[in-house]
């Protein structure tokens, strides 16, 4: 899980009945991050600070939140948090917490009035933890009132999650962490290119949907104009990397999206990508890019599979 990699934390604030939620990954000192956006509904904080040229070349934390623009909110209470803690970028009145957030619209799935917010955020940062057995995965924090399958029109989504991967190659280690909230469906990594998909192939009465033989195109004209979604997470490694370099290891991971999902990266979606190094390891950056494409087309699968038969949870 991503939570092996030294000095990477995850925590969680998770609200079962109104299905939705936040996680938060705390970063160790000096951590180096750029990120990446693919796709029409973007809803991000702090984002321009993460292109390669921008002055500010570390980030604390990163926050992955249901609640649409709503949610952004818990990124205050992450500062918060980081503060009281002594993180953040040296500045003579003290730290500056950097705290970069991403969101998944959820509010069409439990109760829409109910959004994290600053305490929410300041809650999944202090359950924060490190260590393989830290991570909790599927309908928790941020994938709460994560869905897929919304191609097809609202009533066919179906409950997804939050899932992890990690690859190592020698001293070299690269996971992901990834909320799956799609308009596409997910994908079989195991077959690429077959028909059957990860909890999408059937329907709940276990036959087979003819849907899935067809081309999974989303179509904005068809009655299903609306329809949010975005699939959001972070690649993290011990890999030294420059902030040029993040950035094209985002660009490596997004390859990840589209061979786990389809359609991937459509005009309602938001899929946002953060990749943070910690800089312990030296790594040729071909070798990261491939390994986080690998990653994090596995970490949408474990969503998935963790994610239950139920919207009700």
């Amino acid at each position: 899980m991503i939570t092996e990699i030294p000095g990477v934390a995850v925590g969680h604030w998770s609200d079962q009945s109104a299905l939705t939620g936040c996680t938060v990954v705390l970063l160790p000192p000096g951590t180096v991050a750029s990120g990446e956006v693919r796709g029409g509904a973007p809803g991000t904080r702090e984002w321009a600070l993460l292109d390669p040229g921008a002055s500010v070349n570390q980030v604390d934390a990163v926050v992955l939140t249901g609640g649409s623009a709503f949610g952004l909110a818990a990124c205050d209470g992450v500062v918060e948090w980081c503060e009281r803690n002594g993180r953040g970028w040296p500045a003579p009145v003290g730290p500056v917490p950097i705290v970069v957030g991403m969101v998944i619209y959820d509010l069409s799935v439990g109760d829409p009035k109910v959004r994290p917010g600053r305490a929410e955020g300041y809650a999944a940062a202090a359950d924060a933890k490190t260590g393989p057995a830290a991570l909790t995965r599927g309908r928790v924090g941020a994938g709460t009132g994560a869905t897929v399958g919304k191609w097809r029109g609202p009533g066919a989504a179906r409950p997804s999650g939050i899932g992890s991967a990690l690859v190592r190659r020698g001293e070299l280690v690269v996971a992901a962490l990834m909320v799956v909230n799609a308009i596409g469906d997910p994908v079989d990594w195991r077959h690429p290119g077959n028909a059957d998909s990860v909890g999408a192939a059937r329907g709940h009465d276990g036959r087979a949907d003819p849907e899935a033989q067809r081309p999974r195109v989303w179509d904005p004209l068809g009655g299903r104009a609306g329809i949010e979604a975005t699939t959001i997470g972070v690649v993290a490694t011990n890999a030294k990397l420059e902030k040029l370099g993040c950035r094209k290891v985002a660009e490596a991971g997004h390859d990840g999206f589209a061979r786990a999902l389809e359609p991937v990266h459509t005009a309602a979606d938001g899929d946002a990508l953060v990749v943070a190094a910690t800089g312990t390891v030296q790594a040729p950056l071909p070798v990261v890019q491939g390994l986080a494409a690998w990653v994090v087309e596995r970490a949408i699968a474990d969503a998935v599979a963790d994610g239950g038969d139920s919207l009700a949870g």
